[in-house]
């Protein structure tokens, strides 16, 4: 069993073991915890995860990562995946045209790649706890909070789940359907409370509670201890290596790439976590060849890989049609500058970032990400556009999904003949109205009535239960709270 390290250093906390590290994720100076090492896969190891299902793949891994998780608890998590589309396949291999393979990791749930880790990661977090009573605060742009929710309900852990979640979410930042599926999760572990404000709002409050002295010695009190589910926490991180790995291994088992064959890896980018567990497949051997992050409008992840200046002194975050990459502070960025760059680099940039609201990399620094990294942004007009136009060749996109085929019709060209996949992260259905609109509805419809829209479009197509369901439930959770009264609002659930 390894040791997770601390991507700032060590300071006031030790390192610790994986389980520790998924139950308490605030290393010290406010950093994360990542892994000290990466196993290195061969060629002959590649073949042979070839002829491995999905959850023999993750437990392989896992393995040799050195996670030290008890088997029988990892089989129990990743039993999650029989409520996905194909319980043999809960990410999907579709084909967009000759170069081009997309990775759908919409099939569990709640319509969101967040459910490839959050779902079997909710009962790692039970089986970790050991009937000790937790906290675990989320902070979501639209798709960690749904797949967080469902994960931790009563019904999927059991009457004597010991847990309860605080969901955190931007009034007015999520799509509708993103919002009834936080808004109307009726399990009375389960807390769900607008902000005032936006995502990197929500998430700095959350970053602040894991700090705040009031705050913990109030759960203290209770005998209650506090974790998280943001990619922040290591535990996330880990599971989403895996359909990156599996993705490569399927391509080739079906003769789409030639093994050892570079693939180019696309990822619609927000927090930077669905991307990183690419970049750390990649140090693991996967021959992976550049890694495309795909922005939206807040395009700071864009500026920060082609220039290597990370700058937030002006930004202001725009709404877009892609909402769940509506942030400018991407988390997991972190994680990258250590392991390129080290500890004491890293904690230097964070530093600066937090009192500067800015940090740059230097020439050499900035080559060695560029030797991993490109970018690409897309805006509202063009997003729109792309859906149209995949949607002629016979395919359905969501807007995040449509940002990446922007990226790939710009490295495509400087790349020809070459295979890229995309990371397809969310269904269309969640962001309907967007859909409709681009495929020749009028603005401003609701998201039931864009979604028949849609639908008329295409007779064959079938609308998931899981979305169906959503409209038809009671909202439960309907307050709205200014930032600075979240803690207070938290504090007052937990007494009840």
């Amino acid at each position: 069993m390894i040791e997770m390290i601390q991507t700032r250093g060590k300071g006031e906390r030790e390192d610790v073991c994986f389980a520790d590290a998924v139950l308490h994720p605030s290393a010290s100076f406010g950093g994360l915890y990542t892994f000290p090492t990466l196993p290195r896969f061969t060629p002959q190891m590649l073949e042979e995860f070839e002829n491995l299902s999905y959850t023999e793949l993750c437990k392989r891994v896992f393995g040799l990562l050195g996670l030290g998780l008890d088997e029988g608890l990892l089989d129990f998590a990743l039993q999650t995946y029989e409520g996905f589309d194909e319980s043999s396949a809960p990410a999907q291999l579709a084909r967009y045209d000759e170069n081009l393979s997309i990775l759908e990791l919409y099939h569990g749930p709640t319509r969101a790649f967040k459910d490839m880790a959050l779902q079997p990661f909710g009962r790692i977090v039970q089986g970790l706890a050991q009937g000790r009573e937790y906290l675990i605060l989320v902070a979501t742009s639209g798709d960690t909070g749904p797949a967080t929710l469902e994960s931790f309900a009563r019904e999927n852990l059991g009457q004597d789940c010991s847990i309860k979640v605080v969901c955190i979410y931007p009034k007015d930042g999520t799509s509708d359907v993103q919002r009834l599926q936080m808004v109307t999760q009726d399990s009375p572990n389960l807390k769900v409370l607008g902000i005032k404000g936006n995502f990197d709002d929500a998430q700095q409050m959350l970053k602040s509670l894991l700090r705040d002295s009031e705050f913990l010695g109030f759960l203290q009190g209770k005998g209650v201890a506090l974790s998280v589910a943001n990619s922040v926490n290591i535990g996330r991180v880990a599971f989403q290596i895996i359909y990156h790995i599996w993705a490569y291994c399927k391509l080739c088992k079906e003769d789409a790439l030639t093994r050892m064959q570079p693939l180019h890896l696309i990822v619609p980018s927000g927090n930077f976590g669905n991307i990183l567990g690419g970049f750390y497949a990649k140090k693991m051997g996967v021959p992976l060849g550049k890694l495309i992050s795909a922005s939206n409008a807040n395009n700071i992840l864009y500026d920060f890989i082609t220039t290597g200046v990370y700058d937030i002194r002006h930004r202001q975050l725009r709404k877009t049609s892609s909402p769940a990459m509506d942030i400018i502070k991407s988390s997991n960025v972190e994680r990258v500058l250590f392991e390129l760059f080290g500890a004491q680099r890293t904690r230097e940039c964070m530093r600066s970032l937090q009192d500067e609201g800015v940090y740059a990399l230097d020439s050499v620094e900035l080559e060695a990400l560029q030797g991993y990294f490109a970018a690409s942004f897309c805006e509202d007009r063009e997003c729109k556009e792309l859906i149209a136009k995949s949607f002629a060749k016979g395919y359905l996109l969501d807007p995040h999904t449509a940002c990446g085929i922007k990226a790939y019709e710009e490295f495509a060209q400087s790349h020809k003949g070459e295979q890229f996949v995309l990371c397809s992260t969310a269904e269309w259905s969640k962001f309907a109205p967007t859909t409709a609109e681009a495929l020749g509805a009028r603005a401003g419809l609701g998201d039931e009535e864009a979604i028949r829209f849609v639908l008329s479009l295409d007779s064959a197509r079938r609308l998931s239960p899981h979305i169906a369901e959503v409209f038809k439930k009671p909202v439960v959770h309907s307050e709205v709270v200014e930032i600075e009264g979240l803690k207070h609002a938290i504090m007052q659930w937990l007494d009840v």
